[in-house]
Parts: structure tokens; sequence; C-alpha cells
């Protein structure tokens, strides 16, 4: 008997620390640093904790990536609709749920139960029009990474829609401890996304049996899609791929023709819901048409154009980013990367050892003929040797680990400049892979690791706040002379103000307005603006010269002159022109487009009067070192939450504006010492208590 309640005393001891094991610890910026030694508990903590800091806004979400809009919404959001059912997502989301791995499904059914508990538990966080989009379900999940992935990335210019967002992508840094102060690897995440909607992170901790995976993913999806771990770290950036094709293709009588002979459409009628002003709903029929190449997105009375996308049949990209973040050494990085379940997205690796690792990441067609520009216009679906059906291997995707330069980099530029002098040489890779290109952002990116020849993680930092503009390295000496030479009292004194500007775009830049507004009156991406264009012989420093130096002065003094108009003044200080919404508070902005060369990436959606506020670019940020224990800082520009009662609604907008990062809490130890609420699991819920 005594043996009997001895082992009766062990089990209830064991159930209990199990009923203990995973809870969530808040910290003050609202980073839910989750616990936990179970996986299905583990990804439920996430996706009540999504929900716990965006409740109302993934209902949002998820009501119109459900194809949906229009039926809980109304009209204007019919287009958004009929993308996706033209696009068959909700056929393909059930194909997906019986093709993915076991533990994908297990990752997405854990994800969304946790997401739905807290609904249950929580309805007055959830406002009232939405909780019609209640219960969420995994194909809600599924179909949201599909509309995000492919009609956001993918197939985003196919679709017109990032054309939106022109600087719609990321730096990313990797430096070997060859080129460190420390002798550490060291990583900088940056990705530039607009502020809103789909686009939004969240940052989450997970303390998952003895991996400590820290980072983000954008808010609906489970799991961690830039991150670091105790002895790596990864980052992506938008890579100039093209691996989605609009394709034209002539009609014949109720048919289309390829090679000359007539084929028949695979056509369905699909039936959408409209809510009317009344309340009532009504019914919108919409044809869903598709070619050998894909769904048919635009018809005219002689042809049509088909889109076919990369990536509809991997149905594991989750899975996959969840195999990288735990991965401990290159080799298992490398083999989550052999997968090939991401279609987009080059990847900037760091690791503990002292590896540092850049792909081309990507699903990039094999094609038969033609290079980047043939197949970056609406390809001829009329000739069938422009089918493409499969896609080159990881092998055969460029790649550079551990360089003679002992730097990597990425600003959306093409891979064949990811280190100066070049390790990847675009001549051995098909002409359609990338073009051959290096901006001005990708320039200053490279400029600053090369001009230090020994980086300490504070001057890391400062590189990734920079707000030098390479453009005005390049420009302003060809300026200034042609003013030398044809001058008046507008251009002298528009010369003193940009002489004595600092050449960046910080709040308190005096002259940044006034070459702002004349570079976009110039058009700095028009080759025949300048003497020499751009050479891939001397990438960083080209283009270069006035070709009209009378039309550019011609510009400034326009441009001085609305000023003037404006302000009475051309010194004006950038954060007076340039603002962040803040609520109700303004404060100063700095940054700009990534168009004129600056590193720190801050857009807007265009002038608003005499301003400019801020709507876009730099979201998460993490700069991390690879110590002994991983040291990193961290910002997630906007905050964590967009519930409009939390406190991490824009809590992080000072901190930006300042250019300020925090500290991520990385050690059990800082997690425990930061914490400011504890939330243990019991019985699918959360609830508050202590370890004891």
């Amino acid at each position: 008997m005594k043996n009997f309640l001895l082992l009766l005393g062990i089990l209830f001891l064991h159930f209990s620390i199990s009923a203990q094991q995973t809870k969530i610890h808040w910290d003050e910026w609202g980073v839910p640093h989750i616990s936990s030694d179970n996986m299905e508990e583990l990804f439920f903590a996430q996706g009540w904790a999504q929900m716990n800091n965006h409740a109302n806004h993934i209902l949002q979400l998820y009501s119109h990536s459900r194809g949906k809009a229009a039926e809980y919404w109304g009209g204007d959001k019919l287009q958004n609709d009929m993308i996706i059912h033209s696009l068959a997502f909700p056929g393909l989301a059930d194909e997906w749920l019986t093709q993915m791995d076991p533990e994908s499904k297990l990752i997405f059914n854990s994800f969304v139960k946790g997401m739905n508990a807290y609904a249950e538990n929580n309805p007055e966080a959830i406002l009232e029009e939405n909780r019609k989009i209640l219960p969420l379900s995994v194909k809600d999940v599924i179909m949201h990474s599909m509309f995000v992935v492919f009609t956001r990335f993918v197939a985003g210019q196919e679709l017109r829609i990032t054309q939106q967002w022109p600087d719609m992508g990321s730096n990313a840094y990797a430096i070997g401890p060859s080129r460190t102060e420390s002798g550490n690897a060291m990583l900088v995440q940056n990705p530039h996304l607009p502020w809103f909607g789909e686009f939004l992170f969240f940052e989450s901790h997970f303390l998952y049996e003895d991996n400590n995976i820290y980072g983000a993913n954008l808010v609906g999806l489970p799991g961690i899609a830039i991150g670091f771990n105790n002895n790596l770290g990864w980052t992506h950036t938008d890579n100039v791929i093209d691996n989605s094709d609009l394709f034209e293709i002539p009609l014949k009588d109720d048919g289309y023709l390829v090679d000359g002979e007539k084929r028949d459409f695979e056509k369905r009628m699909v039936n959408l819901k409209v809510k009317q002003e009344d309340g009532s709903l009504a019914t919108h029929q919409i044809p869903v048409v598709k070619t050998i190449y894909g769904p048919v997105v635009k018809k005219s009375e002689d042809k049509v154009l088909s889109l076919r996308v990369a990536g509809i049949d991997r149905p594991d990209m989750i899975l996959q980013w969840w195999k990288m973040a735990q991965s401990q050494s290159f080799s298992e990085f490398e083999g989550a990367l052999k997968m090939q379940q991401i279609p987009f997205w080059n990847v900037m690796y760091a690791d503990k050892a002292g590896n540092i690792f850049y792909l081309f990441n990507g699903l990039i067609p094999q094609r038969t003929k033609g290079d980047w520009n043939y197949w970056s216009s609406i390809v001829d679906g009329s000739d069938s040797e422009n089918l493409w059906t499969k896609f080159h291997a990881y092998k055969e995707l460029p790649k550079v680990k551990n360089p003679e330069t002992g730097w990597l980099q990425n600003a959306n530029d093409p891979p064949w400049t990811s280190t100066l002098p070049r390790a990847i040489n675009s001549e051995d890779y098909p002409p359609y892979f990338s073009p051959d290109r290096m901006s001005f952002r990708p320039q200053r990116s490279a400029r600053m690791l090369m001009e230090d020849e020994k980086i300490s993680f504070e001057e890391l930092v400062d590189y990734k706040l920079s707000t030098h503009l390479e453009f005005a390295d390049r420009i302003l000496d060809d300026l200034f002379a042609a003013i030398e030479e044809n001058p008046s009292p507008l251009l002298t004194e528009a010369k003193n103000v940009l002489e004595d500007w600092d050449r960046s775009a910080d709040a308190d830049s005096q002259g940044t307005l006034l070459f702002y507004n004349w570079a976009r009156k110039f058009n700095v991406w028009n080759t025949s603006n300048y003497i020499k264009g751009w050479d891939k012989k001397d990438p960083g420093d080209t283009p270069d010269g006035l070709a009209d130096p009378e039309k550019a002065l011609n510009l400034l003094e326009e441009a001085a002159k609305e000023i003037k108009n404006n302000y009475g003044k051309l010194d004006v200080e950038w954060g007076e022109y340039y603002k962040i919404r803040k609520g109700e508070e303004i404060l100063p902005g700095h940054g700009m487009n990534g168009s004129l060369g600056i590193f720190r990436v801050a857009w807007s959606d265009g002038p608003e009067g005499t301003s400019e506020y801020i709507s876009g670019g730099d979201s998460w940020v993490g700069i991390i070192e690879f110590s002994k224990v991983p040291h990193a800082k961290v910002l997630l520009s906007y905050g964590n939450a967009t519930q409009k009662n939390s406190p991490h609604n824009g809590d992080q907008l000072q901190l930006f504006s300042e250019k300020r990062f925090r500290d991520a809490y990385f050690t059990r130890e800082a997690v425990e010492l930061h914490s400011k609420k504890t939330l243990f699991l019991k019985d699918e819920s959360f609830v508050t208590g202590n370890d004891n």
C-alpha cells in the first residue's frame, strides 16, 4: 500500500508539472514567450497569443482570404472575392489538406484550435460585426497563406498589386567572423512591408524542449518565418525572381488556340453572395475559366490572359519554416531548404560556428528559351513551348557560403551582387534566372560593409539605422558644378543649403526636403539622365554624371520655388515634413523610400498637403550577434498588437521615431525578469497563476 501511494504521488506530481508546462510569459512590449515541451500545446498557445493581440484584425483578414468578403461587408469587396475564386484557392486548399505532411496538419490544427479557444473564452474581445466569421478552420489559415504568398508576392506584379508599394522588399546582412570586431558572425533581419493589412508581423518566442526560437511571422500564420535560435538565424528578402507569368492566348470560337489547334476552356460557375445596403444577400455569379497555363484573369474580344504561378503544388511551406527554426547547424538548415516548399524570397543566414550563407531561394521554372526581359513581359501563350511544368533543383540555384569578402548583403538586388567583388557569375546560369543590375539602395548597403574592415555590433546597429543617401554622394558634385557655371540667386541659395546638408534623412536634417523634391522630378532611374549608365563592371559607382545639366538646374529651380512657397525657406527640417502618426499624436519621421539609396526605408502613400506620413518600410528588425548566448536588438515598428484597447497598439512607434531598438529577451532568465503577466494552459484555456 505504501509503494502504491508513493507511485500515485509520483504520477500526480508528473501530471501537475505537465499541466503547468505550457505557459505564456507576456513582456512589457506585448511579446508572448511561449514555454512548452509539447508541440501541439506550443502552437495552440501561439494561436491563442495571436488572437489576444490581433483578434479582430485576424478575423478581418480571414474574411477576405476566405473569398467571402462581399458576403460579410458588401459589394466593394467583390473584386477581392473574384480574385480568390478565379485562382481556385478554395479547391486548392482542399487539395493541400489531403497532401500536406502530418506534421503540417498538427501545426495548423493546433494553431486554429488555440485561436478558437481564445475567442470562446474572451467573447468581449471580439467586435460584434466580426463574430459571424467564427469559428475558424484549418482551411481558413491555408487560404490565408495562399492569399498572402501568391497574390501579394509570387504573382503580385502580374496581378498589379505590389506596384502600389514600389519599394516593398527588404534588407539583409550576414557578416562572418573575419569582418567582425568580436570574431562572432552577425545577422541583420529587415523586411520592408506596408504597416497595415495582411503585411503586419507578429513577434513571438518559443522555448520549446531544448530549443529557443525567437522571431516573427505575418499575422494570421503559425510559426516563425524570420528568426534565430541558440545556434543560427536567418532572414528573407524579396528576390528578383520570375516564377509567375501572364500568358496571352488568342481565342477561337468558344475556345483558345495553342500551336494552331483549338482547345476547350475548363469552365465552371461560382456563386458569390454580396451583402446589400439593407442587409440582404444577393447572388453574383462569376465564371471560373482555366487554360493549360492556369486560370484566366482577363478577357477581351480576341484574347485572354492566363496566369501561371509556381508553388501551388507545395503545401508544406509552414513546415519548412518550422524545420529551419529547429535546425542547430548549417547542414540541418540546408536540409530544410532542400524541401523547396517556400516558392519565393532570398535566404540570408549566419550561425554560431561562423558560417554565413546566401541563397537565391525560390521555385524557378525550367524554361526552354528566353531571357529575363522575355519572361518578365506578357508571354506568348499560343506557343506551347512556353509552358513550364518543372522547377530547378536546389543544387541549381545561385548561392554562396563563406565568401572571401567575409560579408553578404541583399537589398532586393539580383543574386550576382550579394558580395563585391562578385562570388556568383550570372553567366553560369540561364539568362532568365535574374537580371543584372544594382540600384542605389544595395549600392549603399554594400558600401557600408566594404568601408569597415572590422564591424562591431554597435556599428552594425548604426548601419541599419543609417539614413545617408547614396544618390546624394553620387550626383551633388555634378549638380554643384552645373550651378557654378550657370548661377542664379535661387540656385546659389539652394547650393548653399545642400552644401551644409548632412546628406541624410534624419528628422533634423536640413536640405533633405530640397534634394528629395528635386530627385523626384529628376527621375533617378531614367538612364538617359546620366553621362555614364550603370555598368556591371563598376556596379557600386555607376550611374554617374549629368547628361543634361540645364534640365537638372531647371528642375532644381522648380523644386526650390515650391519649398519656398510652402515653408518660406529652403533649409526645412526633414521631420517637419516627414511624419509618423501615433494615434492622435504626430511624431517626427526619418528615412524615405529606397530609390535614393537609403538603408533605413520608410515610405509614405504620398503627400498630404505639406506633409507625408510613413505607412510602410522597416517593420520587423532583428540584429543578432552569435556569441555564446545570442545578443539581439529588435524592433517591430508599429507594435505587436492591433486590438484597440491594447497598450501595445503603436507602442514602439516612439522608439522608431527616436531611432532606437529594444533588447530581445532571449534567455529563460531574461524572460522571467521581464514577465509582466504569466498564463498557464489548463483545460484548453489559459489562466493566470504562478509556477508553484
